[in-house]
């Protein structure tokens, strides 16, 4: 009977620990942003860019610079929402399809992945 307890206890233990990652993660204020930025029909920047760190961005491509450091790098929000909407701005040559031109994501997800990008 002790063991069947120590059991059920460890099994609630870890299900209580995932339900707060989860819930944290879920709650943080650049989740949506993240949502994005991973989802395939949306902003897939993992398609070409590596985010070091996340382990669901094992499969990350590598055509583009890895989203490191990104504050350091952007210091100033509205050019990193500007890459992001249209990186042909500053680079004719750049392969980043511009996302807001485009249409491919909305003003308001264009703003929520940036932010998410600007926090890595």
């Amino acid at each position: 009977m002790r063991i069947k307890t120590t059991i059920v206890l460890s099994l609630a233990a870890m299900l209580c620990i995932s339900s707060l990652a989860f819930a944290e993660e879920a709650m943080s204020p650049n989740a949506e942003g993240k949502s994005l930025a991973f989802d395939k029909k949306k902003g897939n920047c993992l398609a070409c860019h590596a985010i070091p760190g996340d382990p669901k961005a094992e499969a990350a491509g590598n055509i583009g610079p890895p989203l490191v450091n990104m504050k350091q790098r952007f210091p100033d929000r509205a050019k990193l929402r500007a890459q992001i909407w249209d990186a042909t701005v500053a680079n004719p040559d750049s392969v980043m399809p511009p996302f807001g031109r485009n249409k491919i994501l909305t003003e308001k997800e264009i703003d929520l992945v940036t932010d998410y990008v600007q926090g890595l």
